[in-house]
């Protein structure tokens, strides 16, 4: 039987050893001057949701944190919970976690930043869908 608490042994580094490295990940994707607090991660509208304005994503969310811009939406990085649930629901896939926001894209960051600057948007309205929507037959 001390092969099989060898291998729990084993199990339980190597647990810890991906863990450690997906920090590790996290960590080198923080770039100087955004959010230190790498732990808490929010979500980040991009340009797809421009003159698009969907608002499905906002009436899943459970905390409003979506602000509302003449085309387009930010989430507030302070109020996100990161539940994932706007992700899932955007029909364009505007919707990224700020880690994960592809590098053409990362100034939507500090833009999402400066969300509570603009009216807070709480529950589903009609969508934009003006001539530079991605897609505007995105929820059909």
């Amino acid at each position: 039987t001390w092969y099989r608490l060898m291998i729990n042994k084993l199990k339980f580094l190597l647990t810890h050893l991906v863990q450690m490295k997906n920090i590790k990940d996290r960590l080198a994707k923080v770039k100087v001057g955004h959010r230190l607090d790498f732990f808490k991660m929010t979500y980040v509208v991009t340009e797809k949701c421009v003159d698009c304005k969907f608002t499905s994503c906002v009436s899943v969310c459970p905390v409003d944190a979506f602000h509302e811009l003449p085309d387009r939406l930010y989430i507030n990085p302070e109020t996100c919970i990161d539940c994932n649930a706007c992700m899932d629901e955007c029909p364009v896939e505007a919707i990224y976690p700020d880690m994960d926001v592809p590098e053409d894209l990362q100034e939507w960051i500090e833009l999402n930043e400066k969300a509570d600057e603009f009216p807070l948007l709480v529950g589903q309205i009609d969508a934009l869908k003006g001539p530079k929507c991605t897609d505007p037959n995105a929820d059909l």
